[in-house]
Order: C-alpha cells, then sequence, then structure tokens
C-alpha cells in the first residue's frame, strides 16, 4: 500500500513539476518590444497564424498606432475557396481578414518578395522599409515566435536607423501547450529553430 501511495505522490510531483517546466518553456520564447507609434504595422505570414496576427494588427490600426500595415508573403495556398474558385495565398486571405477588420483596403500593402522563412521575411522587410523611406516598423507576430523574430530582425536592420518594434499576439495555453499536437510544433519546434537560428546566423 505504501509503495502505491509513493508512486502516485511522485507521479504528482512529476505532473506539476511538468507543468511549471512547460509554463517557463513557453514564456521563455515570447519577448516585447512595443512601439506607441510606427510608420507602418508589418504581419508576418504564417499559414496556421494568420487570423490572430491579422486581427491585433487591426486593433492596432485602430487604435492608432501607424498609418499603413504590411503584410508579409510566404506564397503558400489555404484551402478551397467556394467564392473565388480556388486555393487563395494566405496573404490574400490575410488581406481579407484585414478588410474585415476595419483596415481599409488603400491602407494595406503587400511587402515584394516570397518569404520561405523568418530571416527571408526579415531581410525583404529591410530593404522594403529602406526603399519606402520608413523611419519605424511595428512587427505583430504570434507569441512563441517573437523572439526569434526579433532577434532575426534586429540583426537585419542594424545599421539601417529604422526602429523595428514588436508586438507578440498573446496565447491563452503557455502552460497546456504539450497536450496538443498544434503545441509541440509552436513551442519545441521553436526552440529546435531558435538554436538552428543561434549556430546558423
Amino acid at each position: 500500500m505504501k509503495s502505491w501511495r509513493r508512486i502516485l505522490l511522485g507521479l504528482l510531483v512529476f505532473i506539476v513539476a511538468w507543468e511549471i517546466v512547460a509554463w517557463v518553456a513557453a514564456r521563455a520564447l515570447v519577448v516585447d518590444a512595443d512601439l506607441s507609434s510606427a510608420d507602418a504595422i508589418v504581419v508576418l505570414s504564417g499559414s496556421s497564424a494568420y487570423v490572430e496576427r491579422t486581427h491585433r494588427a487591426a486593433e492596432l490600426y485602430r487604435e492608432g498606432r501607424a498609418p499603413l500595415v504590411w503584410l508579409t508573403d510566404d506564397h503558400m495556398r489555404g484551402g478551397w475557396s467556394s467564392a473565388l474558385q480556388r486555393n487563395p495565398y494566405f496573404v490574400e486571405r490575410a488581406t481579407d481578414e484585414l478588410i474585415k477588420a476595419g483596415v481599409p483596403v488603400e491602407r494595406i500593402r503587400i511587402v515584394p518578395g516570397v518569404a520561405s522563412s523568418t530571416r527571408d521575411e526579415s531581410l525583404i522587410l529591410k530593404d522594403y522599409a529602406r526603399v519606402q523611406g520608413v523611419r519605424s516598423v511595428l512587427v505583430v507576430t504570434s507569441a512563441y515566435h517573437s523572439r526569434r523574430a526579433l532577434r532575426s530582425l534586429r540583426q537585419s536592420f542594424a545599421g539601417t536607423g529604422i526602429t523595428v518594434g514588436l508586438h507578440a499576439v498573446p496565447s491563452s495555453s503557455n502552460a497546456s501547450w504539450w497536450l496538443q499536437p498544434n503545441g509541440w510544433r509552436d513551442v519545441a519546434g521553436e526552440y529546435v529553430k531558435l538554436v538552428y537560428y543561434w549556430f546558423r546566423y
């Protein structure tokens, strides 16, 4: 009987400890470098997160943080659209979400170039920002992606004189990410990418 109690107690301690470790691991990925105002709000591409990112960008636009919203393009397609009779690109879906959320279509810009990685996005965005003559950008991305994104952006924009801010879209599942397949992709997978970026760039 005592051995069963020890096993149950050990299991309980493990579960509590794992919950704490999982929460800390998720929180450690999140950074924020918000700007009160910028020349443009930038929504980083992400097929699984374009809705939450565009909705937050639209909120920031309505708050008057910036007069323009830029979208990067990963050139990936989404599911079938009956209205369009084709599989639209996620950047098209993101544009539609911004418009539905109150951002005028004339205030939306798609950054030229195909971004196949966060590093690509940073470099493409830097070039576009310099051509457009802006002095500051406020980048919107998912919380789990924010640390790697900010590091990449700061590396790419170094020496340009352009201020880069970052707004992390909050997540309500920091502690329970490990209970969902997407959580392992987003949180655990992000650590793999962070290590790669650290040594690669």
